[in-house]
């Protein structure tokens, strides 16, 4: 086993559409990735978007940019242009996708024969898996593609409609890429067995889970200061992400009506995206829903802690396809949660032990599960000791790196 003293370096690429200082989604998890690559020693080069995520606006220190070089935690940043659109609606999210691969494909090509020994591609978009791909094999580092959702079945099943020809050609596609990599990682073990089933042999498949500071998030002994701005003397049934078309929100805010007469319950709502305005115009009118932005990173704890229980909803044709990364923050504070999962599913499985999982799209068992949780305080502190410790078994950052770190040494021969 190698020690501080006898450790590597690698050179290592990072090419991902979303990155840091995008506070949430995939973007926080590849930032604090690389992060954490520079402090043991490794050289990272990123070649990531212009932030603009979950607003869908670029941020505003970075508008007058066209590229933008940046250092952040110790990483080479080169931030790409991109189109960010105001409705996202199929054509317009696939505009999206292709113009930062446009943009960027060139620069990561160009960063890798600058010299790397492993290229890492991230998963979305797909689009611009091949030119990881090509960047790879062109400097001759090996490639290794992190899938945080199968975006190419996400399409599939609902904004990009194609016929039946036209989806098998697109899926043998995507089949071809994959199996083109050197290693293929993904966040869940079902999500593993889509990518071996997609033709990723099983040796070259990797399970790379996300993860949690269980040291920076964890349940507050006191209670938190945001209860009283939110709650109000009600306890708390937070969301808290991204306001997104994956996510079935409007089921909470439906759940909510059918609560209106519990005065002892808030649904609070926080965080931006595109289903915002939709959101606050269907909320119009409830006493028991609040939604606001989201709170500043050094705030998540505190937020995190002001709710009794998490609520997770997701559409059903996403099972097994992502899961949630905010499932981890939730977990780690030591709350339970009310998820929509299908059961069977990956997230299913893990709602179950520490929360109450529900059928998807189904409002009604949203509601009667948040009364169930907020009737009874017992089975609220069960669920929440439960989620805390799973979190702290399974998820610790370190852990799970530092395997990752020995994967990457070891595809490259180190």
């Amino acid at each position: 086993m190698r020690g501080p003293e006898t450790r590597l370096s690698l050179r290592v690429v990072l090419y991902g559409i979303n990155y840091s200082p995008e506070p949430i989604g995939i973007g926080k998890y590849t930032g604090e990735l690389a992060a954490w690559l520079v402090a043991r020693g490794h050289r990272v080069k990123v070649i990531t978007a212009l932030p603009y995520y979950p607003q869908w606006r670029v941020l505003p220190g970075y508008r007058r940019h066209w590229y933008a070089w940046d250092r952040l935690d110790g990483a080479e940043v080169l931030r790409c242009p991109l189109y960010v659109p105001s409705e996202l609606q199929g054509r317009n999210r696939l505009l999206h996708l292709a113009s930062f691969a446009v943009t960027s494909g060139p620069a990561t090509i160009v960063r890798a024969m600058t010299g790397a020994d492993v290229v890492i591609t991230i998963v979305p978009t797909f689009l611009s898996a091949p030119l990881g791909l090509l960047a790879a094999r062109l400097s001759g580092a090996k490639a290794w593609l992190h899938v945080q959702d199968f975006e190419v079945d996400i399409a599939l099943n609902s904004f990009l409609r194609l016929g039946a020809a036209a989806q098998r050609n697109v899926l043998r596609f995507e089949s071809a890429i994959l199996r083109r990599f050197d290693r293929v990682s993904a966040i869940t073990p079902r999500m593993v067995e889509t990518a071996v089933k997609k033709g990723v042999k099983s040796e070259r498949s990797v399970l790379l889970p996300n993860w949690v500071d269980t040291r920076s998030i964890f349940p507050l002994q006191e209670a938190s200061p945001l209860r009283m701005e939110f709650g109000q003397g009600r306890r708390i049934a937070l969301y808290s992400g991204n306001f997104g078309s994956k996510q079935g929100l409007e089921h909470l805010v439906e759940a909510a009506r059918m609560l209106a007469h519990r005065q002892d319950i808030m649904f609070l709502l926080c965080g931006d995206g595109g289903g915002r305005s939709a959101l606050v115009t269907q909320a119009m009118g409830l006493q028991n829903v609040r939604i606001t932005g989201l709170r500043p990173p050094d705030e998540l704890n505190a937020l995190l802690n002001a709710a009794d229980i998490h609520l997770l909803p997701q559409r059903a044709e996403y099972a097994d396809l992502v899961m949630p990364s905010k499932l981890l923050g939730i977990l780690a504070s030591g709350r339970p949660v009310v998820a929509c999962a299908r059961s069977g599913t990956q997230l299913a499985t893990v709602a179950e032990s520490c929360g109450i999982a529900v059928e998807p799209e189904r409002p009604d068992e949203i509601a009667r599960a948040v009364v169930r949780l907020v009737d009874d305080s017992a089975l609220r502190g069960h669920l929440g000791a439960a989620a805390r410790s799973y979190a702290e078994q399974n998820l610790d950052r370190d852990v799970i790196l530092s395997e990752f770190e020995r994967a990457l040494f070891a595809v490259c021969g180190q």
